[in-house]
């Protein structure tokens, strides 16, 4: 995507309620492979076409609480610039609530498609 594309794009809040299904559906893409907190980010921008972007007030605490429900888990890592970082991973338990999550969205986007169509 050009320089000029991506300026032209106009960036939408994340719906809410959204984000920890975001999050866990960018982890669960990645197999076996850990991200951290940026690359996470990154990864919901890149496939939003630059239309979400994650915000580090809205991300962090979003893992923080991931974490605490055991939906995702991190270990410390350095990155490849030897930063610190924490580095995160789907769980079975967030697996689980992905799928919960994503048959909840799909309701209700379906719901909400029925309405505009009928207008």
């Amino acid at each position: 995507m050009s320089q000029q594309t991506l300026a032209a794009v106009e960036r939408e809040p994340i719906p809410p309620g959204t984000l920890d299904m975001l999050i866990l559906k960018t982890l669960a893409r990645t197999g076996s492979e850990q991200l951290h907190g940026f690359e996470i980010a990154e990864t919901i921008r890149e496939r939003s076409r630059s239309v979400l972007q994650v915000e580090e007030g809205s991300l962090y605490p979003a893992l923080q609480r991931m974490l605490v429900k055991g939906w995702i888990a991190g270990e410390w890592g350095h990155t490849p610039e030897r930063r610190r970082a924490r580095y995160y991973r789907i769980t079975a338990a967030g697996k689980r609530q992905l799928e919960r999550e994503l048959e909840s969205y799909k309701r209700v986007s379906a719901a909400v498609a029925l309405i505009i169509q009928s207008a």
